[in-house]
């Protein structure tokens, strides 16, 4: 749900450049469910696939929805941890920072966010990181879900591709 959410804002805002994948922990092959379908346009042909450590490796920001994914991501690549963070972690510690500064590259933007950041805190689940997964939920959740991701991604495409440097894909 949240990349296809990701693919819409940039698209409405005409930020181009930027590739926005999907993978998960999990074995790869599966369609999206029927309410995330029923919530989120663009799920229809969406089949899952499982993360790899070239999927990691390629990748300049790596997003999970809860730590367990970044955790996941820091043990099949311990480079990556300087650019892998709970989509809650890296809007909560961007706005901590501000919005990316035109000329600005991501990965400077990154080390900024990162300040501070500490390998416990990773540990745990934590309300202020994790997103609640709705899997198994009636489509309320669902909603609910969606709600909060379109909320996360727009404050999150605001930090990175402010307005002032929106045509700047980096």
């Amino acid at each position: 749900m949240a990349t296809a959410l990701m693919r819409v804002r940039l698209e409405a805002l005409s930020i181009h450049g930027v590739e926005v994948a999907s993978a998960g922990l999990l074995a790869g092959g599966t369609p999206a469910t029927e309410n995330a379908c029923a919530v989120v346009p663009g799920l229809d042909n969406h089949i899952s696939r499982q993360l790899t450590p070239e999927l990691v490796a390629g990748a300049d920001l790596v997003l999970g929805l809860a730590r367990c994914h970044v955790r996941d991501v820091a043990v099949m690549d311990s480079g990556a941890l300087a650019r892998a963070f709970a989509l809650k972690e890296l809007v909560r510690r961007g706005e901590e920072v501000g919005a990316r500064r035109p000329g600005e590259s991501l990965g400077d933007w990154l080390a900024q966010v990162r300040v501070g950041r500490t390998n416990q805190d990773l540990l745990g689940e934590s309300s202020a990181d994790d997103v609640a997964d709705p899997v198994g939920q009636l489509l309320p959740a669902y909603r609910q879900a969606a709600d909060e991701l379109q909320r996360l991604i727009d404050r999150l495409v605001d930090l990175i591709w402010p307005v002032s440097d929106s045509s700047a894909p980096r």
